[in-house]
């Protein structure tokens, strides 16, 4: 009986150790005050070598695209749109088409104009990330900024 215990045990370990998810993607965010009115939000990803995000801008039928959506709040205004630097633009053969991502660190940037004292920007992202073996789903991660 102890055998087949320890059989057992054995195949389940051996089954988690297997079963491991991917992160290969870490989030983190700051903002940096302009003046007494406006700040701008920094959403940095940082990248885990092989592996890339996409741009925010990307063929229809290409890969899901980083994208950002920032909750309404009556303590701060979106000033623009979510910037970014420009993307290494590369043939991508898992698509089939030229695309455009991010490899190492990208740093998001968006202009809030501050209606309230220090509000906390709410919102989500959603990004895609993949290397040259495979594609993860699409992840969604809510974020929650605090505005000094």
């Amino acid at each position: 009986m102890k055998r087949i215990l320890f059989f057992v045990a054995f195949i389940f370990i051996n089954v988690a150790s297997f079963g491991q998810i991917l992160t290969p993607v870490k989030w983190s965010y700051a903002s940096k005050q302009i003046n007494d009115k406006e700040t701008v939000l920094l959403l940095k990803a940082t990248i885990e070598d092989s592996w890339h995000i996409y741009s925010q801008t990307v063929p229809k039928e290409g890969p899901e695209p980083t994208s950002f959506s920032f909750y309404p709040s009556k303590a701060y205004e979106l000033n623009g749109k979510t910037n970014a630097p420009n993307p290494i633009i590369d043939y991508d053969p898992t698509f089939d088409m030229e695309v455009g991502y991010y490899e190492n660190t990208v740093v998001f940037q968006q202009r809030v104009k501050l209606i309230d004292h220090s509000p906390t920007v709410k919102g989500t992202l959603t990004y895609m990330v993949c290397n040259d073996e495979q594609c993860l789903p699409p992840e969604e991660v809510t974020f929650n900024i605090p505005v000094n």
